[in-house]
Parts: C-alpha cells; structure tokens; sequence
C-alpha cells in the first residue's frame, strides 16, 4: 500500500477496487489519530510543548513551564534577569533613580546598581606617616587618575625638612618639575639636589596644619605616554609659603607603587596621607 511521503499514513491505491476504498480511508483515519493523539486534552491556559525530538510528540503544560523563565522572577517595574551560573537564571531588583548598572565579578549575578558619576573619587588608602619612606603599593589600575594628599606632615628633627615622591621606585634621573612661576621644564631639585625624585613636600616638627601637599598624576595607567601631573604645596617657611605647578616622569609604565621619601635619611613623625583613585 502507498503511504504519505511525510508521515507514512497508509492511503489507498490507484488500484484498489471500490470496496476497499471504505477500509482504506479508515486506515488513513487511524494512522492520524494516532500520530495527533498528543494534541487531545490540556486545559484552559495551557500551552503545547515538544516532549522529545520525536515527530508529533507533544505534552501540554503551563505556560510557565519548568523549563522556561518563570513569570514570578521579577517582582517589580524596573527588575532585571540576570543569572548566578550557566542555565540558572536569576533577579537583580531594580537600582534608585540615577543609579548606573556596574559589572561585579564579587556579587551573585555579577551585577550591581551603583552610584558613579564624572570625577568622583574612591579612597584608596590612607594613614599615618612614619618611617623614612612611604611605599603605597598595589594601586589598582581602573581609574583614570591618581591624587595624593598629605596634611599636616611632620619630621623627628629640628627646622623644616623636605620630602620627595617617586613613583615605581624609580630612582632614575628622570623627574621634573616646573612651578608655574617657571618658564621652562628644569630637573627636579630638592635640597640635596637629587633629581632622582619630585621635590613635592615640606615637613616641620610641630602639628602644623600649613604643610600640605596635593599631587594628581594624569592617565597614570597609560603605557604609551609619558607621567605627568600637578601640584600644590604649602609650608609655613619663611621664602615659599605655597607653590603650585606641573611635573612630568620620563617613565611610560603604568603607575603601580608610589614612594614618599623623607630627606637625608629622616623619618616622618606624624600628619595623614591619602592616596584616591579619580574616575
């Protein structure tokens, strides 16, 4: 007997007499009956699913079926779907108003709401100077900017002294300064006359809240250009009471450490340094 070419349903043949025609068209019947059982039933809200790969095999279940994303995942205008690992879904409700969508490999989803805005600034470190030398390191390499303050800066001797910043503990000749009273870019001397570091600081032995510096490095973790920066400093000498300007590096290094180096061998006695990162 001749069947169909897609579903092999039995038909009748061009031969076949007219009396087998009736037992023809009920093996036909018979044949799609069977193949579209799975049709037959469901209720009012139901949907049709595949129950397998095999042709015309389908079951009927609710329309938020266990393999699809469930209606009840959100829970408010605004909410997100996201997920917590491969195949498994999850909800990251909705942030406050002016909130930005943040990528936090540290959260379940690895999404946050958070609040970032143009040139704010993130405390990175800080603390209380002591020692000779004041290593900030590990500085993390996703701002776009860098700034250093240090307030109320304090030494263990008598009179004034200066302190210098290096950045990478590099102790090349390779630092410049230029107040903005200068016309041109000279080496950086400090007064030992060490180019080797930007003379940026003044320190005295008492709490005096007038010795203040506040560096910014630029673009610090771009390693096609040059360091460079600006600067104001405070100090309650007699000759230099504030200066501002600019410095520059010749390092094309991303900045990783930083280094507040108290001079001829001294040790910081006191003030708080903060070290930002700006957006």
């Amino acid at each position: 007997m001749p069947s169909t070419t897609n579903f092999g349903w039995t038909t009748p043949a061009d031969t076949d007499l007219v009396k087998d025609g009736a037992s023809a068209i009920r093996t036909l019947g018979n044949g799609i009956d069977t193949s579209f059982v799975d049709l037959k039933g469901g209720t009012t809200g139901q949907v049709l699913s595949k129950n397998s790969n095999t042709d015309l095999d389908f079951t009927w279940v609710a329309q938020d079926d266990s393999n699809a994303i469930q209606n009840a995942i959100v829970d408010a205008k605004g909410d997100l779907i996201t997920a917590t690992a491969a195949d498994t879904p999850a909800r990251l409700a909705v942030g406050t108003n002016g909130q930005y969508l943040i990528a936090d490999s540290t959260t379940a989803t690895g999404l946050k709401w958070g609040d970032v805005s143009a040139g704010s600034m993130t405390l990175i470190t800080s603390g209380t100077a002591s020692g000779n030398t004041i290593s900030l390191t590990s500085i993390p390499q996703t701002y776009r900017d860098l700034r250093i303050e240090v307030v109320s800066a304090r030494n263990t001797t008598s009179g004034g002294r200066q302190y210098n910043i290096r950045i990478n503990n590099n102790s090349n000749s390779i630092y410049y300064n230029a107040d903005t009273t200068a016309t041109t870019w000279t080496l950086s001397t400090s007064n030992n006359g060490n180019s080797s570091f930007f003379d940026f600081g003044y320190t005295n032995t008492t709490a005096d809240n007038d010795c203040y510096t506040q560096v910014t490095f630029f673009n610090y973790t771009n390693t096609a250009i040059n360091k460079s920066g600006s600067y104001i400093k405070v100090d309650n000498s007699a000759t230099n009471v504030m200066r501002a300007g600019n410095c520059f590096a010749l390092d094309l290094n991303a900045i990783t450490s930083i280094q507040l180096i108290m001079q001829d061998s001294e040790n910081w006695a006191g003030g708080t340094y903060y070290l930002y990162g700006v957006k």
